[in-house]
């Protein structure tokens, strides 16, 4: 049997090579991101590791800053002297080190990365832990000098002698470089300006005297967390954090291990993906074998195989094609994390390929992936196989499943479709987004499950709805194509199971995006009031500097800020909530237009007051007139008033939990140092296009300062949205191509399958191009059909999701119709590219041959 099972294989290697590329794809996806996200993760470990000293001292900070406030902590310099003086410590340095900066040259062009990663001034003090060296010029000395790292310089072609201007929180200043600093470690990305120290302090802080860590070296013998325990003991244990050189790697890594989830997770998702459609295209090959050989495998039978040994036949050719297919990609995940760490590298963050971490987990997910996904897409076709009598072998008789009942599918489809229904009916009438979302996830799987299980039902009705114009357009050719997709339902439906899944996924969230989109242009409309809103291009809060200006701009009438700041409520229901809070000057009213269900501007802007969603305070017993105590940082709490609920619809909390917001003089007296991160200008007595001029000329000195009117805020948000559907289209784009592999895969199996048949309509008069097209439209009608179930399955979830979406206040529903076409136009491409080598192929047949064909 294993002889017999070796050369069975080695028969069909050229049949089984496209599922072996369906297993490729998914191997390579699992292993290429764990390899990437082991490597990064590694020289991370490594740069922190190295350059963290003994012990840090750093401002307490309670409360994580999800939206940028432009406040820095700090923590008096002097602490400095005072840790010197305790008994271990070798030497302590203030430090200031400021992110967020804007680096622009003569020519206004900026020069720090213009990928997303920061801009960060720091103080100089170089020691053996620097991630940097000097490695030309000489210290900065004075506040008009500067060093500049050796990357940021040769790409914006920065010389030693170049002026530079900084715009810091402070404000803005001129400096000269006078050194080049080169990496000593990796660089994650970032732009790196050193001043001298009283320079950070005054010109990065605006506070003399102050630091942002203090950073401690032990003396020789003196291990890091006794160190840190006798400098805890100095300092007091509740002033400030305190973390040992593992304990605050650990806590960068942790900051950079966001970044690293996302690229992670999308990877695996487009390895999901891979598996998903994979599997539908290995079950597919393995029945279309199994039918080809069923007198083969009555024969194995007569001659005295079992049942068990003719199963493992079938099982030990899918684990060996699951083995060739997770070496190869296992080989091909190594050179995607390759290209992936080559692909951070034109971003700015050099990882050196050569020190490619590859653990013991990568090899045996490997092959987990890989042999798993044959061995339970195999393992129908193998227990069918099992089934073949011995009387087999003298007849034509298939086990593919042609004209055996669908009885059980039908059960099955309806009993799991029910489910299904009822999950996703459940969650359109949910009232809570935690279990709407849970009802959404359930009823997607299950209706997925339900139309595979159902699908070659479908088959007969749909395709002869898709097909009835066929014998019209293209007379006997069209109408033996349609008969010949209508032949086997199960193959059929198999084959366009695997085009389904993709583009229901599309359909899903295009209906969701599109949604997402109408919701925020309605929400826009209805709410902002202003000519133009200025913010920084990456929502980084900007200097005080630019807000002046603006006020003095010719033409501008209205200027009205907007803050963000970090905060905990408690509320009477018990629960402590973190969110963020942002903060206006008193004429709101005039530049946005707010629905209040209780309450006023006023009384939502008066000190020690503060408004709130109106869903979020019946959530939680918070009524107008409640007192509730509210955390700021820096240890500052203040007893606020709700004076307003809102409806957050309209409300200008963008989207946070909660929805609070309360006047600038609350929040500047109880977090002082934010800077504005949006400012909302109403023209008087000039056109928008006078006042856009006026603006945009105020503000060349703040590149990172953009004037948007209302049509330019919509398309902000749009592009925002985009980048998640760009996403979904790769990962159509990624089934689409192994469902082209099953298509192509189903039709060359196909035409071996019929090879006696083709012969004979050869033989009685079938030109070769009319057996192509009839090929080519079998094809079409397959892909149409699986287009067609995946775009209702989708729009489907697509409504449930958006009905999801409406209980965060996006309520308005929209269709993308011209997707839905763009999408059925190019699954019949689809369906002609698949078609193209089998349907050659078969034209190529010798008719006698063929006819002669076993």
């Amino acid at each position: 049997m294993l002889k017999a099972t070796l050369r069975s294989f080695l028969a069909h290697k050229g049949r089984l090579l496209l599922s072996a590329l369906a297993v490729l794809l998914s191997v390579a996806f699992v292993t290429g991101s764990l390899i990437f996200s082991d490597t990064v993760s590694r020289t991370f470990d490594r740069l922190f590791a190295s350059t963290a000293a003994d012990v840090t001292v750093s401002p307490k900070e309670d409360l994580d800053e999800a939206v940028p406030s432009g406040r820095t902590a700090t923590l008096p310099a002097a602490l400095a002297e005072r840790v010197r003086r305790v008994d271990g410590v070798a030497a302590a340095r203030a430090d200031v080190k400021v992110n967020g900066l804007t680096v622009v040259d003569e020519e206004n062009r900026p020069v720090g990365p213009t990928t997303g990663a920061p801009t960060l001034g720091n103080a100089w003090n170089p020691n053996e832990r620097s991630p940097v060296e000097l490695s030309s010029g000489h210290a900065p000395r004075g506040p008009a000098e500067a060093l500049l790292d050796s990357e940021t310089a040769d790409r914006r072609n920065v010389r030693v002698g170049d002026p530079l201007t900084v715009i810091a929180p402070p404000g803005s200043f001129k400096v000269r470089v006078v050194g080049i600093v080169t990496f000593t470690t990796t660089n994650p990305g970032s732009a790196l300006l050193y001043f001298d120290t009283p320079t950070a302090q005054t010109k990065l802080l605006g506070r003399p005297g102050t630091a942002t860590a203090i950073s401690v070296d032990a003396a020789p013998g003196v291990g890091d967390d006794q160190l840190k325990r006798r400098v805890v003991a100095a300092l007091g244990a509740h002033t400030y954090d305190f973390r040992t050189a593992g304990e605050q790697a650990e806590s960068d890594v942790e900051q950079l291990g966001g970044f690293l989830d996302v690229i992670k997770y999308v990877m695996l998702g487009f390895a999901g993906i891979a598996v998903l459609v994979g599997v539908f295209l290995i079950v597919n090959t393995f029945s279309m074998l199994i039918a080809q050989r069923t007198r083969e495998l009555g024969l194995l039978r007569a001659l005295g195989a079992d049942r068990r040994q003719v199963r493992g036949s079938v099982l030990t050719e899918a684990l060996l094609l699951g083995l060739v297919g997770s070496t190869l990609g296992l080989a091909a995940g190594i050179g995607l994390a390759a290209g992936l760490i080559g692909l951070m590298g034109l971003l700015g963050m050099n990882i050196d390929a050569d020190e490619m971490e590859i653990g013991w987990v990568t090899p045996v997910a490997a092959y987990v992936v890989g042999l798993g996904v044959t061995f339970v897409a195999a393992y129908l076709p193998a227990r069918r196989a099992a089934g073949v009598s011995p009387m087999a072998a003298l007849s034509d008789a298939e086990v593919a499943g042609v004209g055996r009942p669908l009885r059980m599918r039908a059960v099955a489809g309806a009993i799991v479709g029910a489910a299904g229904a009822a999950a996703l009916a459940s969650c359109a009438v949910s009232r809570q987004t935690s279990s709407a979302a849970s009802l959404l996830g359930l009823g997607v799987v299950l209706t997925l499950i339900a139309t595979v299980i159902a699908g070659p039902l479908l088959v007969r009705p749909v395709i002869r709805v898709l097909g009835a114009a066929f014998p019209a357009l293209f007379g006997s050719i069209g109408r033996m194509s349609q008969r010949n997709a209508l032949r086997n339902p199960r193959r059929t439906g198999a084959t366009a199971a695997a085009l389904m899944v993709g583009i229901a996924l599309v359909g899903g969230m295009s209906v969701a995006s599109e949604s997402m989109t109408a919701s925020f242009d309605r929400q826009i409309d209805t709410t902002l009031g202003a000519d133009f809103v200025l913010q920084n291009s990456n929502f980084q809060p900007f200097p005080q500097e630019a807000t002046d200006k603006v006020r003095g701009t010719d033409g501008v009438g209205l200027v009205v800020r907007g803050r963000f700041t970090p905060v905990a409520v408690r509320l009477p229901d018990g629960d402590r909530v973190e969110t963020t809070a942002a903060g206006y000057d008193p004429r709101l009213d005039d530049i946005a237009n707010i629905t209040y269900t209780q309450g006023d501007t006023a009384s939502a802007l008066a000190p020690g007051r503060l408004a709130m969603d109106r869903d979020f305070a019946r959530d939680h017993g918070v009524r107008v007139g409640s007192t509730l105590p509210v955390e700021f940082p820096d240890g500052r709490s203040a007893e606020l008033t709700v004076g307003a609920l809102t409806d957050q619809d309209s409300a200008e909390g963008f989207g946070t939990q909660g929805g609070l917001f309360f006047g600038l003089g609350t929040l500047e007296r109880y977090a002082p140092g934010g800077q504005d991160s949006a400012l909302y200008v109403n023209a008087a007595g000039t056109g928008d296009d006078d006042l856009r001029a006026n603006l945009e000329k105020t503000l060349e000195p703040y590149p990172e300062v953009q004037v948007r009117d209302l049509a330019d805020y919509k398309r902000l948000v749009h592009d925002q949205i985009a980048v998640l559907l760009y996403l979904v289209y790769a990962l159509l784009g990624l089934a689409i191509i192994i469902a082209v592999l099953g298509v192509v895969n189903t039709l060359a199996l196909s035409v071996v399958e019929r090879t006696r048949e083709i012969g004979l309509l050869r033989a009685i008069g079938l030109a070769r191009r009319q057996l192509r097209r009839m090929i080519r439209l079998e094809s079409v009608v397959i892909a149409v059909f699986g287009a067609v179930l995946g775009l209702v399955l989708g729009l489907v979830w697509g409504v449930c999701m958006q009905q999801v979406l409406a209980l965060q206040g996006m309520t308005a529903l929209a269709i993308p119709w011209v997707t839905i076409v763009l999408v059925v136009v190019g699954s019949a491409v689809v369906g002609v590219v698949a078609a193209l080598l089998p349907a050659l192929r078969a034209s190529r047949m010798n008719v006698l041959a063929a006819i002669a064909h076993e």
